[in-house]
């Protein structure tokens, strides 16, 4: 890169939470027209970093910070979101920041739709004015087919499978005229291995245009293959500042968690001992009418005990498997349990059969925001086994065990690795992977005899993905709980189960053992056996 002098510096950045240390001293630049990756695991401060560069109203209302920020070689201090957005700063956050029933060009416009001239609008002004929406459309399109992807501008966000969702956040964002520098907080966790690398592409290409890039991402190979610069955060600090040479995933890794990372999770049991075992979960023709994910004719068996994969590219209906079972979208066919049928109809029927499902949208289904980490923990399995409640005069009167909701809540904060102030910590103060750890903890206090977990491990950085597979792995090892695992990361897949189902166009294309050949895989995703 021909730039030497910075476009964005941090200088001794300092922030903490209720006198907890988030950041410490940080300080790093970024140059036009660079991909600098910030990595560290859950926890580390990258999200809190970026929420201060980006003014967000978090950080003025816990104390604000100390340190200094660069734009362009002048102090800057954003108060609002809008401030970051006018100086030219895009952000794409972890969380979805859509408009669920605008279109995909309603939302990349949003706030800047052009007008349609008018007599009405010269006589009147503009409260007269109507939208441009002609213009909003190519507008919205040209920034789409900037990322090399296909969407239609005219669909609802609410329809949108969740890689769609994706790329719309982040075509919203280079549409804006003056952005300089692109903010990217996790862009490729919810996307396939074939999109991610549409997306890598395309930051490829905006960085040659002379943006520069802040990649924040737990896929490490990503990390190596794009970034110019890798910055490590490691409980706040800054432990690596590198140019990209030479480094391999493995020296990323360790540079976050400061220990070795173990890379392979797979005890398998002795084959023979699953092929023996009774059946638990029989699907005969499962149809699913998931947005985006439509699933049409899915039939497989699970055996007790097993871990059972399932994987296939984004929308071809992987996700809309568990999310119909448990009566979230409307679905038919056969589904039994334990040789009994459930009813789709009723999202109880599942729960009571003792089925726990730990969804891949943590934040719009999983997790009761506002509420603290103990009771998002123990609330599903109170209203559904009648857990963690005192009850008085035969069962007529039931009130809720704080005592029994606590221990709980500190049980899974510590086998899990929850990062938090205490069980008392409102879930949406979590960073997303400690998020997606409650909702495992939440599943587990169920103590279902299936379990489905769908993308566990979205979001979340390697260490943390380390321990998530091996709590799953032990989980079910020691408690012979049958877990189906729905994940776009194959070799996540590959980790741990016992089989793996392929879905390609809303049926199975294929059941493979874990240790098949890559290019088997490749070939049922790909629906190269059709």
């Amino acid at each position: 890169m021909a730039e030497t002098s910075p476009l964005l510096e941090f200088k001794g950045i300092t922030k903490d939470f209720y006198g907890t240390p988030v950041l410490q001293n940080v300080s790093f630049a970024v140059r036009k027209g660079e991909i600098c990756a910030l990595v560290g695991e859950n926890g580390a401060g990258k999200t809190t970093l970026m929420s201060i560069l980006f003014g967000m109203p978090v950080i003025t209302e816990t104390g604000g910070y100390t340190g200094t920020i660069y734009l362009n070689g002048r102090a800057v201090q954003f108060s609002s979101p809008m401030e970051a957005i006018e100086a030219g700063i895009g952000m794409v956050h972890q969380e979805f920041s859509l408009i669920p029933g605008f279109t995909a060009y309603e939302n990349i416009m949003l706030n800047r739709e052009p007008l349609r001239p008018s007599v009405a609008v010269e006589l009147f002004g503009d409260r007269l004015a109507t939208l441009d929406r002609p213009t909003m459309k190519k507008h919205a399109q040209r920034a789409i087919e900037r990322l090399g992807v296909t969407i239609d501008v005219d669909m609802p966000v609410a329809d949108m499978p969740i890689a769609h969702k994706q790329f719309t956040e982040i075509a919203r964002e280079i549409d804006r005229e003056r952005v300089q520098i692109l903010v990217l907080d996790e862009p490729t966790a919810v996307l396939t291995e074939n999109e991610a690398a549409i997306l890598l592409e395309a930051l490829q290409r905006l960085a040659e245009q002379g943006i520069a890039i802040i990649f924040i991402s737990h896929r490490l190979h990503e990390v190596t293959q794009i970034a110019h610069t890798i910055v490590v955060l490691r409980d706040g600090k800054v432990v690596q500042n590198v140019p990209n040479k030479d480094v391999s995933v493995r020296d990323i890794a360790s540079w976050m968690v400061g220990r070795e990372v173990k890379t392979s999770h797979r005890e398998h049991q002795k084959r023979s001992e699953l092929e023996t075992a009774p059946e638990i979960l029989q699907i005969s023709h499962l149809w699913v009418d998931m947005p985006g994910e439509t699933v049409r004719d899915v039939s497989f068996s699970v055996r007790k005990g097993e871990i059972f994969g399932i994987g296939g590219l984004a929308g071809q209906g992987k996700l809309g498997i568990p999310n119909g079972i448990m009566g979230l979208y409307p679905a038919g066919g056969t589904v039994l349990f334990q040789g009994k049928e459930l009813n789709f109809s009723d999202p109880r029927s599942a729960l009571t059969a003792g089925i726990a499902f730990v969804s891949e949208d943590r934040r719009g289904v999983g997790l009761l925001l506002d509420e603290s980490l103990d009771w998002n923990i123990a609330f599903t399995a109170m209203q559904v086994r009648g857990a963690y409640l005192k009850k008085y005069l035969g069962g007529l009167l039931s009130f809720r065990d704080e005592k029994a909701m606590q221990e709980i809540a500190q049980h899974y904060i510590q086998q899990l690795g929850i990062k938090c102030t205490s069980y008392r910590q409102p879930a949406k103060e979590l960073s997303g992977g400690n998020q997606q750890k409650v909702c495992l903890s939440k599943a587990f206090a169920l103590e279902p005899e299936l379990l489905f977990v769908s993308e566990p491990s979205r979001g979340i950085d390697v260490g943390a993905k380390s321990l998530v597979l091996d709590t799953l792995l032990r989980y079910n090892r020691e408690k012979g709980t049958t877990i189906v695992m729905v994940s776009s990361e194959l070799e996540e897949l590959r980790s741990i189960c016992d089989r793996i189902a392929l879905v390609y166009e809303g049926k199975i294309a294929g059941i493979l053992e874990p240790d098949a050949p890559l290019e088997e895989f490749g070939l049922l995703m790909s629906g190269g056996n059709q």
